[in-house]
């Protein structure tokens, strides 16, 4: 009888919550608003023939190298960072070898590393979810082969100091240290210049939150031109489709729309973490766009009034050290009052419980 490989028997099953959404939908870090008008624009514009044609990225390739100020040979359009993720181990790990992931964390590490049958070794985040540098560091044996980083952290929000990151750099030459960048906007800091001068360092960026395109399902890795070379040999030559790769040149030139948005995530992050303050609800400084709050034994009943209130956010209590948190996202402005307006009379109802994670 046919039957999958031992590695992918033994996956862990991601089954992201996507039916029913309905309201105003802060449970998926999406962008709240929508994408640009010039990229609704560009779609009008498309002809029959473009969709009967297979698409064609290194124009576009080159035109974000040209934005992002890197060498167009060590640039990969993927299929969002999910796809990044998965050619970065199919790129580089066999199995036996040995990945290292500080948990809470991005599901599909972990899941793309342990379907090539390598070892996952999972680090416990610090105190308040703290990247742990020198316990990743003492990890780091002949063995290793990937350490995939989330900067800022989902779900927590934290961020790894540069000085750190390029510590773990230098530790570990023979193994690919990926930086997923995914809420970069949303942060300002970023190991991108890093790359020409490590060439074990991949930096994943996507255009699915700050730019409003997760529908289309775009992003870009970035490497060292040798490594990207190999890492091009895994990715199918039509992994972007033709659609994303109309639209994307669009969405890149309008930046006032998404430095707009931007600021309106982050005054919204602030006002929803005083809020939180004053609810006397513990959460966790973020410099993504959500929030991630502890709620406590009674998150199963905070999730659903939220719900009822025609706001979804997301239980992440079944995270490694997450016991009782809800990951709140931030939108605009208007949605955040919203946000607000709800969560004060959800918090008379339910008195969180239990003691930060």
């Amino acid at each position: 009888m046919l039957e999958a490989r031992p590695a992918v028997r033994k996956l862990k099953e991601y089954h992201p919550p996507l039916g029913g959404r309905v309201g105003l939908r802060l449970d998926f870090n999406e962008n709240t608003v929508g994408c640009s008008p010039r990229v609704l624009e560009r779609l009008r514009q498309l002809q029959f023939d473009q969709l009967a044609r297979y698409p064609e990225r290194e124009s576009v390739e080159r035109q974000i190298a040209a934005y992002l100020g890197v060498d167009p040979a060590g640039l990969l359009l993927t299929n969002g960072v999910d796809e990044a993720i998965h050619i970065i181990c199919e790129t580089y790990l066999e199995p036996g070898d040995e990945v290292l992931i500080v948990v809470p964390t991005f599901s599909m590490y972990e899941i793309y590393a342990a379907a090539t049958g390598a070892r996952v070794i999972t680090i416990p985040a610090g105190p308040e979810f703290c990247y742990p540098t020198d316990d990743v560091l003492a990890r780091i044996s002949p063995r290793t082969r990937l350490i995939a980083i989330a900067n800022p952290n989902n779900p927590t929000g934290a961020v790894v100091a540069k000085s750190d990151l390029l510590r773990i750099l230098r530790a570990a030459p023979d193994a690919a240290v990926l930086v997923d960048e995914a809420y970069f906007d949303f942060y300002g800091e970023s190991l991108l210049a890093e790359v020409t001068s490590h060439p074990n360092l991949f930096v994943a960026r996507t255009f699915s939150k700050a730019y409003g395109l997760a529908g289309l399902r775009i992003g870009v890795l970035v490497g060292n031109g040798a490594q990207m070379a190999m890492v091009r040999r895994v990715s199918s030559p039509y992994n972007v489709n033709a659609v994303a790769l109309a639209c994307l040149p669009e969405a890149l030139a309008d930046q006032d729309y998404v430095r707009q948005y931007v600021a309106e995530v982050r005054q919204g992050r602030e006002r929803l973490e005083q809020e939180l303050r004053s609810l006397k609800l513990h959460f966790w400084p973020s410099q993504a766009n959500f929030v991630l709050t502890l709620i406590g034994a009674r998150h199963d009943a905070f999730v659903r009034s939220m719900r009822e209130r025609g706001i979804m956010v997301r239980d992440r209590s079944r995270d490694p050290g997450c016991d009782g948190c809800v990951r709140i996202s931030v939108g605009s402005s208007a949605q955040t009052e919203r946000l607000i307006a709800a969560l004060r009379e959800v918090a008379q109802a339910i008195a969180p419980t239990g003691v930060p994670a």
